[in-house]
């Protein structure tokens, strides 16, 4: 006999702006393979751990019952976001990624940021309005 379970997804799978940030996530692996060797447990390092802290933050936050602890890690997400940018900007003007690679990657960012910034306005709303 085979039993079936349900598959039931978490909140934060549905939303667009996790896949989106998952998808950079992947991206920012791939990118940091290409990085010297001595710059892989350094920037290549620290651009993984902040590209990972965007989307679990993202998690972590849609699992708190206070709104405002939502808020907090939407924000906690987009702060992780401008330090990858940051941190591919470097790694650009070292020479680890070309600059067109990184204008590649732009857009990304803009899209996520705005979405970060969207579900973090949505959030406000229903905290103003229980």
């Amino acid at each position: 006999m085979v039993i079936e379970m349900e598959l039931r997804k978490f909140s934060f799978e549905s939303l667009d702006v996790y896949q989106k940030c998952r998808s950079l996530v992947t991206d920012i692996y791939r990118i940091q393979h290409s990085f010297p060797q001595e710059e892989r447990y350094g920037l290549g390092d620290q651009l993984r751990r902040a590209s990972t802290s965007i989307t679990a933050n993202i998690a972590e936050g849609s699992g708190r019952q206070s709104v405002k602890e939502k808020i907090h890690f939407v924000e906690i997400s987009y702060g992780s976001l401008m330090e990858v940018f940051c941190e591919l900007q470097t790694a650009t003007d070292l020479g680890y990624i070309t600059e067109s690679r990184f204008d590649e990657l732009r857009p990304q960012f803009t899209d996520i940021a705005k979405m970060l910034s969207g579900l973090r306005s949505s959030l406000i709303k229903n905290l103003n309005n229980p």
